[in-house]
């Protein structure tokens, strides 16, 4: 760090993102991103945009949360758009917490959200999952604190239920309960229904998963109208023109395209059923998963050793060195084809350790 760093993050550990290797052609399954392309209209919509990147993009992006708001049943003043879903996190964490609204989540998770707390310099505390890597409900209920939750989880991809999210709502009706559903398309069911039942309930979606906007950037939240006031004034007092305009009509094409997308997501989902299956066949411990990706447990090598092997052999996946989970690898789904490439390099592997 330079000298002009300010102490104030001595402590600060960034955000890791997934490798984005250029060195040669991947099969890239870490990072969770779609295989699949935009649908034709979003190209559409984004070159017919581009001409007017002179001007300043919507600072309510009112054509793309209409679409949102219509596409989920709720008001407009319900939805905020953000550049990612990961801003409007970061906005949550600055609006909601300080010393007398701490922050919980999962010690396993995304791991943004410690970031978001540590930057912000807003007290947290990271609870343990259980031993099979489930979330226990009961130790979000009552917690006196905000909670933060990704449903499904990252990087196990097991789900809760909407009753068991309800339980957590209900029992913390005086912090907020932010529901991260980054993935909830590809096995899920979505909570957002419950907002009008709870005003301290902020469900966040992204763009970037399945409905192939990962370079895009768009994101939303979706809770109370108070809450959004509350995340509106941190965002126009930070970033006011958020999205850009080319992201805000490409989010708007892709609502309206959203049988497209849904047929997507079920072929990942079906890819996730024949990997799973494939690789349970080689002995691997497999998490079942709601989510675009499987977490699993090689029982020839370790973590570490599959991932570095995969990666010789052009294959990426996702590995990490906490200790808890340095045994296990996240494996995106993508196509078919890229699923056969990866066993194929597993079999390589499989037959060179014998």
């Amino acid at each position: 760090m330079s000298k002009f760093f300010s102490k104030k993050y001595d402590s600060l550990e960034a955000y890791t993102p997934g490798e984005q290797p250029r060195d040669q052609q991947y099969v890239k399954l870490n990072t969770n991103e779609s295989p699949f392309p935009p649908a034709p209209q979003v190209v559409k919509a984004a070159t017919e945009e581009a001409g007017r990147l002179q001007l300043y993009s919507d600072p309510e992006s009112a054509n793309v949360t209409r679409a949102v708001a219509e596409r989920y049943g709720v008001e407009p003043e319900n939805v905020l758009m953000v550049n990612g879903s990961d801003e409007i996190l970061n906005f949550a964490f600055m609006a909601f917490g300080d010393a007398d609204h701490p922050f919980v989540f999962p010690d396993i998770s995304y791991g943004f959200y410690p970031v978001f707390a540590e930057v912000n310099h807003v007290p947290y505390r990271e609870i343990p999952l259980k031993e099979n890597f489930t979330i226990g409900v009961e130790d979000y209920c009552n917690v006196n604190a905000n909670v933060v939750i990704a449903n499904p989880n990252a990087p196990t991809g097991l789900l809760l239920s909407v009753e068991q999210i309800e339980q957590i709502v209900a029992s913390n009706p005086d912090h907020v309960v932010i529901i991260d559903e980054a993935y909830i398309d590809f096995g899920g069911v979505s909570c957002i229904p419950l907002i009008q039942k709870y005003d301290n309930l902020l469900v966040t979606q992204t763009f970037s998963k399945s409905r192939s906007l990962a370079g895009g950037r768009l994101g939303y939240g979706i809770a109370s109208a108070e809450l959004i006031r509350d995340l509106n004034t941190i965002k126009y007092s930070t970033n006011p023109y958020n999205v850009n305009r080319m992201t805000a009509a490409c989010g708007k094409a892709a609502i309206e395209a959203d049988d497209y997308y849904q047929k997507n997501a079920k072929t990942i989902a079906a890819n996730r059923a024949f990997t799973t299956s494939a690789l349970r066949a080689r002995d691997f411990e497999i998490l079942p998963s709601a989510a675009n990706f499987i977490f699993v447990k090689p029982p020839f090598c370790s973590g570490e050793e599959l991932y570095l092997g995969l990666k010789q052999r052009g294959v990426l996946i996702r590995h990490w060195n906490k200790p808890r989970i340095a045994p296990w690898c996240r494996i995106t789904i993508g196509t078919l084809e890229q699923m056969q490439a990866l066993l194929h390099a597993i079999d390589k592997m499989m037959e060179e350790s014998k």
